[in-house]
């Protein structure tokens, strides 16, 4: 039996699973031409190229397939904003669609996979807290609030502890201490391609305010200016993901908190990548 629709981040993928579904029930003829007629679809295998990546729906088109597929409600919306979440070619369409997809979940109290990751890395803020609530278990919200350099209201702790509980990134004991579900958390990448830039630009941010405002015993703070090729881009990025990794085992060794660090990693280009192309000959520079 087919997962409902909510449990799925990939439109495509629903549509194959509920061709190959109704195709195996033997008792009822069907085929891509027989499901495109029904969504009022005039190619019989447009549908098929839709599965294949060959063909997109859009905003005309989605809601008829969904109609075709027996979807109605929060159901068929669901459905419909997984396709605008495909369509959308920025990263703000990309996010205000998963805004859409959050909203449509809590207002029906339905389980949507992602939008929970969603919400937690739209800000710098629930990483935080997370980490503080379990070094500090029994602190109030306030002393939370004073424990934080860029200072959260109390209201807003209340709120971010009420989430991350609510969540499942904290436990919240029967003492009412806090305490981490797991020490590390990766981002879902239909999550990351909606909210990196922006939760990147948000830390960029505290870095200069720590740059300006922290003493340098108190931060480290370095950089390297190289020339590179394509290749070794690949390689820089592969051994940044590595020393990541081993950074976060070292963290993670002991369940001891003293202090909550940020650590950045950038490496952007400060070159046009055409700049070899664009410089003029030297036939042309000795004129």
């Amino acid at each position: 039996m087919m997962k409902p629709v909510m449990e799925y981040v990939d439109y495509r993928r629903y549509i194959r699973d509920f061709y190959r579904e109704r195709k195996a029930d033997s008792s009822v003829p069907f085929s891509w031409g027989v499901f495109a007629k029904k969504a009022g679809i005039a190619s019989p295998v447009f549908l098929q190229y839709v599965c294949e990546g060959k063909k997109n729906l859009g905003e005309k088109s989605a809601p008829q397939v969904a109609a075709a597929m027996g979807l109605v409600g929060y159901e068929e919306t669901y459905f419909c904003l997984l396709v605008a979440y495909a369509n959308a070619k920025k990263d703000a369409e990309k996010k205000a669609v998963l805004e859409q997809i959050g909203d449509l979940a809590r207002i029906h109290k339905v389980r949507i996979v992602g939008t929970k990751e969603f919400d937690f890395f739209k800000s710098w803020k629930n990483a935080l807290l997370r980490e503080l609530a379990s070094a500090m278990p029994k602190a109030t919200a306030k002393q939370l609030s004073k424990a934080s350099r860029n200072r959260i209201p109390t209201s807003e702790v209340h709120e971010i502890l009420d989430f991350l509980v609510q969540a499942g990134f904290l436990v919240q004991g029967a003492d009412g201490g806090y305490r981490e579900c797991n020490r590390s958390l990766r981002m879902d990448p239909h999550v990351a391609k909606a909210v990196s830039s922006d939760l990147q630009r948000q830390y960029a941010e505290l870095a200069v305010d720590a740059l300006k405002n922290e003493p340098p015993e108190k931060r480290n703070m370095t950089g390297l200016t190289v020339g590179i090729t394509r290749e070794s881009y690949d390689r820089v990025v592969a051994e940044l993901a590595e020393c990541r990794r081993r950074i976060n085992a070292i963290a993670t060794m002991t369940p001891r908190t003293d202090e909550v660090y940020r650590l950045n990693m950038q490496f952007f280009p400060l070159t046009d990548m055409n700049f070899k192309q664009n410089r003029p000959s030297a036939k042309r520079r000795k004129k």
